[in-house]
């Protein structure tokens, strides 16, 4: 049978549009560094900047932020979902300055998390909020953190089966931030 031109055209359109979409897939991500609301426009910024990369979602809320693209395009050979946050954290890492950074999504159930408000001291500038935010965030066991200078605390969700209150107020304090309950004990 021979087949014209034509239909070649049309099948190899259809098998390389099949083979892009089919590709092209949606990723979410927790995002370290989402710790006041504004820090949602600074995400975008850094992710403009990164070809083959969109940011489709986000939210402040939970620090859960969806992303677009060709995985084996854009980080050939990654195959797992660990090796494609290892992956997209290191283009965050490098496009912010390493501010901002891709984590697993939580695995614990929602309704299991606990959320903790310790009220703070003495955050008087976003960098400050930031320090705290990072002494607590990457703690095992948090799943999601803020830290607010004009709210006077930090909140964090996290999984009372690995970490409790008692922890994250002594990271808090060996990284140089006053607890409000403490400083008004002195």
């Amino acid at each position: 049978m021979k087949l014209n031109s034509k239909f070649w055209f049309v099948l190899i359109l259809n098998l390389s549009g099949s083979a892009i979409f089919a590709q092209t897939a949606e990723y979410r991500f927790r995002v370290l560094s989402l710790f006041q609301p504004n820090r949602i426009e600074d995400l975008r910024q850094v992710v403009r900047k990164l070809p083959d990369i969109t940011l489709v979602d986000i939210s402040f809320k939970t620090s859960i932020a969806t992303f677009r693209f060709d995985s084996r395009k854009v980080f050939p050979g990654a195959k797992t979902p660990e090796q494609i946050v290892v992956h997209l954290s290191n283009r965050l890492r490098g496009e912010s300055q390493g501010a901002f950074e891709a984590l697993l999504l939580c695995t614990v159930p929602k309704e299991q998390l606990k959320e903790l408000h310790i009220p703070i001291i003495g955050l008087d500038c976003k960098g400050c909020s930031y320090a705290a935010y990072l002494a607590i965030y990457k703690i095992e066991g948090v799943e999601y953190a803020t830290a607010s200078f004009k709210d006077g605390r930090v909140v964090a969700r996290i999984n009372p089966a690995i970490i409790d209150q008692a922890t994250l107020e002594k990271a808090l304090v060996k990284k140089g931030v006053s607890l409000k309950n403490e400083a008004e004990k002195k």
